[in-house]
C-alpha cells in the first residue's frame, strides 16, 4: 500500500536534457564577416545606401511606389546595421535565439521586400515614356533622361 497523498506515476523527467539551449554557430566579432551571413549582410547596407540614395535623387513621380521603395530601402539598412552589431559586439553569445534560424529569417524577409521593391521601382521607371499630362499640348515625360538612367541603376 502506498503513503497517503503519494501517487503511483513516477514524476516527470526533466525537460532540459531533450530540449537544450540553441547553439550560436555563426563566430562572433570581426569573425563574423569572414562568413556568407556576414559577407551578405555588409552587402545589404552597401546596396541599400546605394538605393537609397538613388531613388532619394529622382523627382519621385509617384510617391507611392516610390515610397515604398525608400521605405524598404530604410529599413533593411537600418535592420542590417542592428543585425551585424550584434554578431561584432557579441551580443550573439548573450542572447539565447537560435540564430542560424534568425539569420535564415532575416534573409528571406530581406529577399522578399528588396525584390517587391525592385517590382515597383521598375514599374516606375517603365513609365518613362508616359506623358505627364494627358490632356496637355506639350509632352512632358514623367521621368527625365537623367532621371530614367537614375531609376534604371536603382531598379538593378
Amino acid at each position: 500500500m502506498l503513503p497517503r497523498g503519494a501517487s503511483a506515476m513516477p514524476p516527470p523527467p526533466n525537460p532540459a536534457p531533450y530540449f537544450p539551449p540553441p547553439r550560436v554557430t555563426l563566430p562572433s566579432g570581426l569573425e563574423i564577416l569572414r562568413t556568407f551571413s556576414g559577407a551578405v549582410v555588409v552587402l545589404e547596407i552597401v546596396f541599400g545606401t546605394i538605393v537609397w540614395i538613388l531613388v532619394a535623387s529622382t523627382q519621385i513621380p509617384l510617391p507611392v511606389l516610390q515610397g515604398w521603395v525608400m521605405f524598404v530601402a530604410v529599413t533593411a539598412w537600418f535592420l542590417s546595421i542592428v543585425f551585424l552589431s550584434v554578431f561584432l559586439f557579441g551580443y550573439a553569445n548573450k542572447i539565447a535565439v537560435n540564430w542560424n534560424q534568425a539569420d535564415f529569417i532575416f534573409h528571406g524577409a530581406t529577399f522578399v521586400f528588396y525584390f517587391g521593391a525592385f517590382l515597383l521601382q521598375a514599374a516606375t521607371t517603365s513609365l518613362h515614356y508616359f506623358p505627364r499630362n494627358f490632356n496637355s499640348t506639350t509632352q512632358e515625360r514623367i521621368l527625365s533622361g537623367h532621371e530614367y538612367n537614375i531609376s534604371i541603376a536603382a531598379s538593378v
